[in-house]
């Protein structure tokens, strides 16, 4: 909240933002990237999000200690007072989450563990790329869990998020393998009707 209270222009830039949060930003920005991802959502637009999680999953396989941004994302800007808003209507909602979520186990969550859950995280963005019926869900609720816990250093969370990964993929694997067939029967339903 200390973030958009601070005394400065009415406008904070995303590279200020960025900079504040320090060595959490890419954790926070997975948890923010994969919640829309946690419910049914439009078609294709988990590809969007998939591609915008690459580049912090890559920067914890990289063990990056700030996260990297273009000049021109950090450039952008957003009203101080709306920023300010935001943070106090999610702040009871967070306040709930952090009775469960803490700095625990942190050898987890610190590196080389952190470039593991780097590389973990590229895979289920690259899970979320795919254009697989009821998959978007899963490896989204990883991500978030994943961020959350790199964000709260919680390696207890971490560790969790290594069977959600694995139950992700699975459901990814059943997910592709009903839409190939589907894929595959109406093919020859098309050639029986169109071939006579």
């Amino acid at each position: 909240m200390h973030l958009a209270q601070a005394e400065g222009e009415e406008r904070i830039s995303v590279g200020e933002i960025v900079s504040r949060l320090g060595d959490r930003a890419p954790g926070l920005l997975l948890v923010m990237l994969a919640l829309p991802m946690c419910i049914p959502n439009v078609p294709g637009i988990s590809t969007i999000f998939g591609l915008l999680m690459l580049a912090p999953a890559m920067q914890l396989v990289l063990a990056r200690e700030q996260l990297w941004l273009p000049n021109r994302v950090r450039a952008w800007t957003v009203s101080r007072a709306a920023l300010s808003n935001a943070l106090r209507r999610a702040a009871p909602t967070l306040r709930k989450i952090e009775r469960f979520v803490g700095a625990r186990w942190t050898m987890f969550v610190l590196p080389p563990a952190e470039q593991l859950l780097g590389l973990q995280t590229l895979l289920m963005a690259l899970v979320l790329m795919l254009p697989i019926p009821g998959g978007n869900w899963p490896p989204g609720i990883t991500v978030a869990a994943t961020g959350l816990a790199l964000a709260q250093r919680d390696g207890r969370l971490a560790l969790l998020t290594v069977p959600m990964a694995a139950v992700s993929i699975a459901i990814a694997w059943v997910g592709f393998r009903i839409g190939a067939a589907v894929v595959i029967h109406g093919f020859h339903a098309l050639a029986r009707l169109f071939g006579g």
